[in-house]
C-alpha cells in the first residue's frame, strides 16, 4: 500500500531594492525559505547569476538534500544490519550544465562520504549499504540524473 507525505513550504523574495523588476540588473536575487516554524534559510541564486554569494542557491540546496537523505537511509539500514558507523562525513558535488539556448540541468551528483565504522568485520557490510541506500533514498529516486556514489570506509583506530 502506497502511503502520501506532503510537505509545505513557504518563499519570500527580498531583493526588491526599489524598482522591482524593471531592468535585469536592478533587483537582488535574495530571498528566504521557511518550512513551518523552522528557522529560515538565507537563499539567492548562483553568483553566476548575479546571485548572492553568502547565500545558498537551489543547486547547492539539491546537491545537500540527496546528501543528506543519501546519510539519513545509509545510517538507518547501518543499525538495522549490525554496522556500528562512529563517523560520517560527506563532500557531494554536483555537475549542472548550462545549455547555449539558456535551460540548463543536472548532469550528475556525486556522493563521497568518508565513513568509520567500529571494526573491521563491518567494512564489507559498511560499503555494501551504500548502494542499498542509494535505492531508498526518496530523492535520489526523484532525480533524472545519476547519483553516483565514491565511498571511503575505514575503521576506528583503537588506542
Amino acid at each position: 500500500m502506497e502511503k502520501e507525505h506532503h510537505y509545505q513550504t513557504r518563499l519570500r523574495w527580498t531583493g526588491n531594492t526599489g524598482e522591482g523588476t524593471s531592468h535585469y540588473k536592478t533587483y537582488s536575487r535574495d530571498h528566504l525559505l521557511f518550512a513551518g516554524d523552522k528557522p529560515e534559510i538565507p537563499a539567492s541564486s548562483d553568483p553566476s547569476f548575479r546571485g548572492n554569494p553568502q547565500r545558498y542557491n537551489p543547486e547547492e540546496l539539491l546537491v545537500v538534500s540527496l546528501s543528506s537523505c543519501h546519510m539519513l537511509w545509509y545510517l538507518h539500514l547501518c543499525a538495522v544490519n549490525g554496522v556500528v558507523v562512529v563517523d560520517y562525513q560527506d563532500g557531494a558535488e554536483g555537475v549542472m550544465v548550462e545549455t547555449a539556448d539558456g535551460p540548463g540541468y543536472f548532469k550528475e551528483v556525486v556522493l563521497k562520504p568518508v565513513v568509520l565504522v567500529a571494526t573491521e568485520a563491518m567494512l564489507e557490510k559498511a560499503r555494501a549499504l551504500h548502494h542499498e541506500a542509494n535505492r531508498y533514498c526518496f530523492i535520489a529516486n526523484s532525480v533524472k540524473f545519476p547519483v553516483k556514489h565514491e565511498p571511503e570506509v575505514s575503521v576506528l583506530a583503537h588506542v
